[in-house]
């Protein structure tokens, strides 16, 4: 998932603070967008949070990718993956609880405890 990430482009599409564009009531707490050049179940590139820890960036100023979270939505009948970047421990739980309505499975990046104490 690291070189998914380094050779696509990141398109912040719902910045934090920003609605969603069907549901108004819906805000984003972070930023929110997708992988240029990638494809999700839902036809759209995949999707990724960008954290609190934005600003740290590693030499070669390549995001580190925290982790993968797993949505299950059963109303729609469909589960997703969402790439957690530069997210610290409170940023992982403010995405969890933006989809509580869904079962969620967070997948942590066994490196990125390295690379973004570095």
């Amino acid at each position: 998932m690291t070189q998914l990430l380094h050779a696509n482009s990141l398109v912040i599409d719902r910045p934090k603070g920003s609605t969603h564009p069907r549901y108004p009531q819906i805000v984003y707490p972070l930023d929110y967008g997708y992988l240029e050049d990638t494809s999700s179940s839902d036809g759209g590139g995949i999707d990724v949070w960008v954290g609190s820890l934005s600003t740290l960036m590693n030499e070669d100023e390549q995001k580190t990718l925290t982790g993968i979270l797993c949505t299950f939505d059963t109303l729609k009948r469909d589960a997703e993956i969402k790439l957690l970047i530069e997210c610290s421990a409170e940023d992982i739980q403010i995405i969890r609880d933006f989809h509580k309505e869904m079962y969620t499975l967070y997948i942590p990046n066994p490196a990125a405890e390295h690379e973004l104490s570095n």
